[in-house]
């Protein structure tokens, strides 16, 4: 079985030049957690997860610098949690997303794809053919997929 068969042709995306509030928009009308990010030739450029976001407005942990004659304490937090999270709304979505994106061509055995959701611990993959995206596959796509048929023999 290949990535074509099986991925979800109709992929909630988001521009380069859109905003983290278009993202979280996104994320609750349609009950998701992850985006591809894409130019205007609809190629894949980033990728942007509810966890890049926790990442942002989460709570950072206070490191200690210590020089021979100097020390100080790091605060890594900018700001309180309601300003992290009202500040990032306006800022571009390419500043939190991951550039270097997972994905897989639309022709890749469903047997690879699954082993690179699990070794990478990802929740989706975008598919691409020549780079442009085509569509995605969620874990749930590939176990709905793999095991479907076993279990309507099986009732």
């Amino acid at each position: 079985m290949k990535a074509h068969e099986i991925m979800i042709r109709q992929v909630h995306k988001v521009k380069e030049t859109d905003t983290l509030r278009d993202v979280v928009e996104k994320f609750i009308k349609y009950r998701i957690s992850g985006l591809p990010v894409v130019n205007e030739r609809n190629e894949i450029v980033g990728y942007i997860s509810d966890g890049d976001i926790m990442r942002y407005i989460g709570q950072r942990e206070d490191f200690v610098l210590d020089a021979f004659y100097f020390s100080a304490v790091m605060s890594m937090n900018e700001g309180e949690y309601d300003d992290r999270t009202r500040r990032l709304l306006g800022r571009n979505v390419m500043e939190l997303s991951r550039k270097k994106v997972v994905a897989v061509s639309q022709d890749e055995d469903v047997a690879q794809i699954a082993g690179l959701l699990g070794r990478k611990r990802i929740k989706k993959v975008p598919v691409h053919r020549g780079g442009v995206l085509v569509g995605i596959i969620s874990r749930g796509d590939v176990i709905r997929h793999s095991f479907g048929s076993y279990l309507t023999e099986e009732s």
